[in-house]
């Protein structure tokens, strides 16, 4: 994580106009602008055609998508890219977020309201899920960068007394780098097997171990299950037990 780097990539994009400058205007949407020149600031490396495919940046680490949506929507893009390079996938994360709504009609924003939403680090393995296939894979990499953004979302549902309710996300603007999360191999994701679990444990006792809810918990052991850290050893009345596997 480079500060002072991302910064420069926010004055470059943000206050230096590019694609025409001002909110909702850039050829692509501001967050991933931003984060394409964070991570590769040489634009000749930028949108680069692999095979059917136009990938985000292409450079002497291989391949980087950045992805601001579903990370489902990857999945055409990685059948065919991870069998030629080491690939990249980095998602954003609104850590800290502040609200601001936009009048379409009279191009007004209001002023900031901060979210009480705070995503986490076992959030993050939520929106992994559908990638999990790939975690053994040695070319795939996952970054989870988390971000202070604003947020800034249209007034745009005129059927409404309440316009807010059915509104759309306009853009979202960075402002901050605050951290990431890197699991570059499959053995990065030992960091979710606590120590304080039972060589046969339930999917609410690994849940409790980390402290998050039982849902949670299915997900990321789901994720285990793929990177072969974990398997499953049978049942305890209704619940399935698991167990780490003999290779950790």
């Amino acid at each position: 994580m480079d500060e002072l780097r991302f910064q420069q990539a926010c004055s470059k994009i943000i206050d230096g106009g590019h694609g025409g400058g001002g909110i909702g205007t850039l050829g692509e949407k501001t967050l991933h602008a931003v984060l394409k020149e964070y991570y590769e600031p040489d634009s000749s490396s930028h949108e680069v055609r692999i095979g059917n495919f136009i990938a985000d940046i292409v450079g002497e680490n291989g391949i980087i998508e950045i992805q601001t949506r579903q990370l489902s929507k990857l999945i055409p893009k990685l059948e065919q890219f991870l069998p030629a390079a080491d690939v990249t996938v980095v998602y954003p994360v609104a850590r800290e977020k502040r609200l601001i709504w936009l009048d379409e009609q009279t191009g007004e924003l209001s002023k900031p309201r901060r979210s009480p939403h705070r995503p986490s680090e076992f959030s993050v393995m939520g929106e992994l899920y559908p990638l999990r296939r790939y975690i053994r894979d040695p070319h795939f990499h996952f970054v989870a960068c988390f971000l202070e953004v604003d947020e800034i979302r249209s007034l745009n549902n005129k059927r409404s007394d309440n316009r807010k309710r059915g509104s759309v996300r306009y853009d979202r603007i960075p402002r901050r780098i605050i951290g990431e999360l890197r699991l570059e191999s499959y053995r990065d994701y030992l960091r979710y097997l606590p120590v304080t679990v039972e060589k046969d444990f339930t999917s609410a006792e690994y849940a409790a171990a980390l402290g998050i809810d039982r849902n949670s918990g299915r997900i990321i052991l789901s994720i285990l299950e793929s990177a072969e850290l974990v398997c499953r050893t049978g049942k305890s009345g209704r619940n399935i037990l698991f167990s780490v596997t003999d290779e950790v």
